[in-house]
């Protein structure tokens, strides 16, 4: 029994559409991955050609502070000498950490295993590096931390939020800058980061509901 068809100008033509195939859709996913690919490499480029002298140092430095979270351990460790909801945001955002940064590395960057750039093609100044990690490429383990760290201090003291931030983004463009990172895997590092801060906030939440949740003490019990 042949197929339903309709006219259209004289011609005729099925009135079911297809369904693509497996193989066809593993084909456009592929496309579209090669071609964000060129994108992120092409910003990469960018970003690599772009002279700014000024800007150089100081981001080589935020890049070298950030290594192991060591600006957000110090402003944990300048929280923690506050008030108690100071302390709980400085526990929550250690806790964040952990999670971006087991999440980042000890998963992302084994299952993806995406390899370094390749600076030297990309004539990223030398004022500019920093030491080229070995590691995989994808996610960066530095903006999930960061993140992670900004989110959640973020939401347990609302004033922080905005400066934190501004910092998490300096660490991830710095890692961009210098020429250790895509901008790719910059972004699902701070997607990572929210998500783990998420996490952290959650399971504090749990274990501590009067601290973190929005459960209140009935008087009287």
């Amino acid at each position: 029994m042949s197929e339903p068809t309709t006219t259209d100008q004289g011609g005729a033509r099925p009135l079911t559409t297809p369904v693509p195939s497996a193989d066809g859709l593993r084909r456009v996913v592929s496309a579209v991955l090669s071609d964000l690919r060129s994108v992120d490499g092409a910003l990469y480029a960018a970003v690599a050609a772009t002279p700014t002298p000024t800007l150089d140092r100081a981001l080589r430095r935020i890049s070298h502070a950030a290594d192991h979270s060591k600006i957000s351990f110090a402003i944990a460790g300048a929280l923690a000498l506050g008030g108690s909801r100071s302390r709980r945001a400085a526990l929550v955002g250690v806790g964040a950490i952990a999670v971006a940064s087991a999440s980042a590395n000890v998963l992302g960057k084994r299952l993806v295993r995406r390899d370094r750039p390749d600076r030297e093609a990309a004539r990223v100044t030398v004022d500019r590096h920093v030491p080229m990690p070995t590691s995989a490429s994808f996610p960066s383990g530095h903006t999930a931390s960061a993140v992670a760290f900004a989110t959640a201090v973020g939401t347990v003291l609302p004033a922080a939020s905005v400066p934190l931030g501004a910092l998490a983004g300096a660490v991830g463009y710095s890692r961009i800058h210098t020429g250790v990172h895509y901008p790719g895997d910059v972004a699902a590092g701070a997607v990572l980061g929210i998500a783990s801060a998420a996490t952290a906030l959650a399971v504090a939440s749990a274990r501590l509901p009067h601290s973190y949740g929005n459960s209140r003490p009935v008087r009287g019990q």
